[in-house]
This record gives C-alpha cells, sequence and structure tokens, in this order.
C-alpha cells in the first residue's frame, strides 16, 4: 500500500514553527559543522595521536549542552571493517551557539584543528533549521 504525501505550505510550516518555539523553552541557534580531514599521508595518525584528548573535549561539550550531535565521516568500505581498518574523512558536529563566530571559536579551539587533523580552509559552519528533534543533553 503506498502512502501519500501531504504537502504543507512553507507558509504554514513557519507558522508551525514559530508557534513551538514560542511555546517551549527559548533555545540558541543551531549551527552544523563540516570539517573534513587533511588527506596527507599523516593525516590519520595525527587523528589518532589526539583523539583521547578531542574525545575528552567532545564529552565535556555534549554534558555542557553545547555540542549536542558528533560524529565522524567514514569511507564506504570503512562501514563493515574492523575498527583499526576504519578510514576516516572528517567530522560532522551540530552545536548550539550565540553565534558562526562563537561556535567557530569553539572549532578552532578543538585538538583536531589545533594539530592539523582538520582541513583549516575546508571547514564549513552554517546554520540548520532542523526538522527534527536533538536528543536531550545529559544529565
Amino acid at each position: 500500500m503506498t502512502r501519500a504525501l501531504k504537502i504543507i505550505p512553507q507558509r504554514s510550516i513557519y507558522s508551525y514553527i514559530h508557534k513551538r518555539r514560542m511555546s517551549s523553552t527559548p533555545s540558541l541557534p543551531k549551527f552544523v559543522v563540516w570539517a573534513p580531514d587533511y588527506t596527507d599521508e599523516g593525516a590519520l595518525g595525527r587523528r589518532l595521536a589526539v583523539r583521547p584528548a578531542h574525545l575528552e573535549n567532545i564529552n565535556k561539550q555534549i554534558s555542557q549542552g553545547v555540542l549536542r550531535v558528533a560524529g565522524a565521516f567514514m569511507t564506504p568500505e570503512s562501514v563493515d571493517a574492523a575498527a583499526a581498518d576504519r578510514k576516516f574523512r572528517g567530522s560532522c558536529m551540530i552545536y548550539e551557539g550565540e553565534s558562526i563566530d562563537a561556535v567557530r571559536q569553539l572549532v578552532e579551539e578543538d585538538h583536531y584543528y589545533k594539530t592539523d587533523v582538520w582541513d583549516k580552509e575546508k571547514i564549513v559552519i552554517l546554520p540548520i533549521a532542523l526538522v527534527t528533534g536533538l536528543p536531550p543533553v545529559p544529565s
């Protein structure tokens, strides 16, 4: 059985989002960060060397509610690979912050940024209007 999708006029969506925001606790804007890794021979080694410090910082930001979602992009063949054989291509995160500049500062303080894991010239930070909810902030 095929289900038809109901098309909602754009004005109705904005109205729904606006009403939802007004009736819930105010929150900060969300920003998605795409941070591709450098592709040189030593990039993976640098990533793995600072990973524990990177994860410690990430977990702190998650517990503070600043970083809401985070993960690493991998190559398609890495899906079924053993953990030691996975090939990483970059990181993707969703932050809550006052501004793009505030989020950029957090990114630039990250160990992956400071140790040349992420390609600084290719990092993208954009505001995102989420349609789905985010996981709750750990308490």
